[in-house]
């Protein structure tokens, strides 16, 4: 059977996939993440296991997958007119995904597995959609010149506090963007030269 696009069958393949992406986040949120499971995740999206199976071989994937797609969207922040402005946009983007977002919900719920689980720990570290959104803001606010610590530790030195008081279950109204982006400016752009 062909699609409008002349495929065959690849509309209903990318839907099923899009619906089992979608149900992942959902039921961590209701259920938690040790309850979900692949069979779960199947019977929520509406489709077979086999499905599931054709391109994941873990909750584990399948959340970092729906959660980084997720985080693409809610953290591409447009450009603001000061480095400091733009810093703070992204964090309280940063702040909004991790406490309001299922998505958010989801990721934080893996980072707690990555604790005690070598596989899900390996699977976070192969891919990081904060860092890279970071990366992003890191290099409008502070050209390549001017940033005076390696990237990785500039991503972690701005994400890492908004992380911290998350967690560690503080209330995110309490947390002051523009202060955490004055003080990464500081640090990011006054440390010694990179060697």
């Amino acid at each position: 059977m062909a699609s409008e696009h002349g495929k065959v069958g690849r509309p209903r393949s990318e839907q099923a996939r899009a619906a089992v992406l979608h149900a992942v986040d959902d039921l961590v949120v209701e259920l938690g993440y040790g309850a979900v499971t692949l069979k779960g995740i199947a019977e929520r999206a509406g489709v077979s296991r086999q499905t599931v199976y054709r391109w994941w071989s873990t909750k584990a994937e399948i959340l970092l997958e729906a959660s980084a797609i997720d985080a693409r969207q809610e953290l591409d922040v447009p450009p603001r007119d000061t480095p400091r402005d733009d810093l703070a946009g992204y964090l309280d983007a940063l702040i909004a995904f991790l406490t309001a977002s299922d998505a958010g919900a989801a990721y934080r719920a893996l980072i707690g597995e990555a604790q005690h689980d070598a596989a899900v720990r390996d699977l976070l570290q192969g891919s990081d959609p904060i860092g890279d959104s970071a990366a992003v803001v890191i290099g409008r606010a502070l050209p390549d010149e001017e940033l005076r610590i390696p990237m990785p530790a500039a991503t972690a030195a701005l994400v890492g506090p908004i992380f911290f008081w998350v967690l560690s279950g503080r209330l995110p109204e309490d947390l002051d963007p523009q202060r955490l982006a004055e003080d990464f400016l500081r640090i990011a752009s006054s440390a010694p030269p990179r060697p």
